[in-house]
């Protein structure tokens, strides 16, 4: 049984490798939509940080024609969970479209389950919707702990989470991504270290707005996952990356704290550090780490987060995982590697490496209230 077990998750019998895993990610600030072939082409040049077992991408401004509606990506293991699911579906939404994802059979992925997408507004007349984004969290929750085998990859607006098992050529060419466009678009190749390659597993992870791709390991599941749980955000995904996206929405959305003061829960100062800080600082960050505590990234990590009009860089405070940005005109850049951004940017205007712990952000030029905080 074990051999058996081992072959489906690890078909290529590579060994751990705990610093693997690459991330890039594209965005042009001025909104302008372009396709898959740099996002493609840079992810697929670290190839040799990942093993086939995991890729993905998030795609933003996708979905123009349905940019107020919330676009429901979910994978089905088996028909009876997609009868259940489709059962919520209709019972908790107003159902606009509802299709299979368009696939290419012939792509190079590792058993791919029934894949459909569901353009959805919360059902009219609904007696307990405290706000549209709670109310579809809720009902993902539902879908994913109650369907047995159903799993809701992407629920945002105007954006879309392609994932599966397979390197990232497998994956784009699998999903047909030649045919899409965003203007940002974030990616994701693994080499899973403690959880099983699978199509649920497989990176980007997202929830609403949130997409988040993640190199790294956290000995802090356990607490930071019975933590959410406690706010109603239930993983069933088994890796480190759901729980950081589940935890982004409940502390930027819900709690709305800025990204500025979550890289500081994710990544806070040192005790002696903050000992060593004015009073009003060490007051400010002894109550953020008493506060929140059980949501603190213990590990190392990177993750490059997406969520409409904004890409967001944070390395943990160490900086054990690598993070690079660059800018060129309109175009800004995170990655892994230099190496992935030259290949598609030889001439960069900046280039730089964030400092540990400290988010790097940018922003379309229409969005408020600044247009960039994206500099070294």
């Amino acid at each position: 049984m074990t051999r058996i077990v081992d072959s489906f998750n690890n078909p290529y019998n590579d060994d751990k490798l705990i610093e693997a895993c690459a991330l890039f990610g594209m965005m042009n600030l001025s909104g302008r939509r372009f396709g898959v072939k740099d996002p493609l082409k840079a992810i697929s040049n670290m190839r040799e940080r990942s093993n086939g077992l995991g890729a993905g991408f998030a795609i933003y401004g996708l979905y123009p024609e349905h940019e107020n509606d919330y676009a429901l990506h979910i994978m089905y293991l088996n028909m009876e969970a997609r009868e259940r699911a489709e059962m919520l579906i209709r019972e908790n939404f107003d159902v606009l479209e509802a299709e299979e994802i368009p696939v290419n059979p012939e792509a190079k992925v590792w058993r791919p389950p029934s894949l459909w997408r569901y353009f959805v507004q919360p059902k009219k007349g609904a007696t307990n919707i405290s706000s549209h984004d709670d109310y579809v969290l809720e009902n993902v929750m539902r879908i994913n702990t109650k369907s047995k085998g159903a799993f809701v990859f992407s629920s945002g607006k105007n954006m879309g989470v392609f994932k599966g098992v397979g390197f990232p050529e497998d994956i784009a060419e699998y999903f047909c991504l030649d045919e899409y466009k965003g203007y940002m678009w974030i990616c994701h190749t693994r080499f899973p270290t403690n959880t099983p390659g699978w199509w649920g597993g497989a990176q980007p992870f997202n929830i609403l707005d949130w997409s988040v791709i993640h190199n790294g390991e956290l000995s802090s599941y356990g607490t930071n996952r019975r933590y959410l749980e406690m706010h109603g955000y239930y993983c069933t995904m088994q890796t480190d990356s759901e729980v950081i996206t589940y935890a982004l929405d409940l502390l930027m959305r819900k709690h709305k704290l800025p990204i500025e003061v979550v890289a500081k829960i994710f990544a806070p100062p040192f005790w002696f550090e903050i000992d060593s800080m004015t009073p009003k600082e060490r007051s400010f960050y002894t109550a953020l780490r008493q506060c929140y505590s059980n949501l603190l990234l213990n590990g190392p990590f990177t993750i490059i987060v997406a969520r409409t009009g904004e890409m967001i860089g944070l390395a943990d405070r160490i900086k054990l995982r690598p993070l690079v940005a660059g800018i060129k005109d309109d175009v800004f850049y995170l990655s892994s590697e230099e190496a992935a951004i030259r290949l598609v940017s030889p001439h960069l205007d900046k280039v730089w490496y964030p400092r540990a712990g400290e988010p790097v952000i940018a922003r379309l030029k229409s969005a408020e209230p600044l247009e960039t905080l994206a500099t070294p």
